[in-house]
């Protein structure tokens, strides 16, 4: 067992025996009944090592990791375009806020906050039925991961629809601005089945890999976007992909990271290693709160921050 490989494991054993592990998200009722007890994490490294502990085959819903993929899906298609409708600000602000919309004109702070991510879904919606839009990202997903088993969890897709009224509203408000630009109701069913995709996270952490390969599927293999790109979204998940605690999470992990209400996160480490971990209670800020300690034991072992060993 490589040094690594046991690090994985010493870390998944040490979040096993923590009491305190957050609290499930309740505004959703099919993650609601998630068991709190689980937790997961993969590192697949540079090298292409995949190393697994815990609950890292056991299938949960992305959520708002799912805007990590469409955001590049969306840039693909209108580049630097995009940027005149979102913006790439922290937002300071819960992911749901609606308070900045008004203030800015309807211009979402980024990407990586709800309201961002519906402009995103209305970009990658564009010449498109909704089914036609999510299709086309799940099969991205899918090439990215090398595993066609990755689908939508059509429960929590219906669950998303049936209590979704703050994303209905943020929707709706952009579309007085004149920044969503299909009917709300078909760009909203894009951004409710992106979030309900399931993956584990051996699928994320491979999903991830271009990010940590510099826009390449894979040393020597497909480019997915250019280098510059990929340094840009790990640039925006490193600042923004946290929410109102992307700054405690540079703080205390220090690398690009993009979370989810489902309690998966995924990780770069840029040159190095996708990591993807897994638990579904979260903290204060809505972020896993295991996942968050168990990728700052990870980057404080490795010396993977982006900022130095130290």
């Amino acid at each position: 067992m490589t040094n690594l490989a046991r690090l994985v494991r010493d870390i998944a054993a040490e979040m096993a025996g923590l009491a305190d592990r957050g609290e499930v998200a309740t505004y959703i009722p099919p993650l609601a009944a998630v068991d709190p007890r689980h937790f997961g994490l993969c590192v697949v490294t540079v090298e292409g090592a995949i190393h697994l502990a815990g609950d890292a085959l056991e299938p949960f819903s992305i959520q708002s990791i799912s805007k990590v993929f469409a955001l590049t899906q969306a840039l693909g298609k209108v580049g630097e375009a995009l940027w005149s409708r979102v913006g790439r600000e922290p937002s300071g602000s819960a992911f749901n806020s609606i308070v900045q919309l008004e203030r800015e004109q309807g211009i979402p702070r980024n990407p990586f906050i709800n309201a961002g991510a519906l402009v995103v879904a209305d970009v990658n919606l564009a010449g498109h039925e909704p089914r036609m839009a999510i299709g086309d990202l799940l099969r991205f997903i899918r090439y990215l991961a090398e595993d066609d088993g990755i689908a939508i969890d059509e429960m929590v897709a219906r669950a998303e629809q049936a209590t979704g009224f703050r994303n209905i509203a943020l929707a709706n408000y952009m579309k007085s601005f004149g920044n969503i630009e299909h009917a709300p109701e078909r760009t909203l069913g894009v951004y409710f089945h992106q979030c309900a995709i399931a993956m584990n996270c051996r699928q994320l952490a491979m999903a991830g890999r271009f990010l940590m390969h510099g826009g390449l599927h894979s040393p020597g293999g497909a480019r997915v976007v250019p280098a510059r790109r990929a340094r840009r979204i790990n640039a925006l998940m490193l600042t923004c992909g946290h929410y109102d605690a992307s700054g405690d999470f540079a703080f205390r992990v220090g690398l690009p990271g993009k979370s989810g209400v489902g309690g998966g996160i995924l990780a770069i480490a840029p040159g190095k290693a996708s990591i993807a971990v897994w638990s579904p209670g979260l903290n204060a800020n809505g972020n896993s709160q295991l996942g968050t300690l168990a990728l700052e034991r990870l980057a404080d072992a490795t010396g993977w921050s982006v900022f130095g060993v130290g």
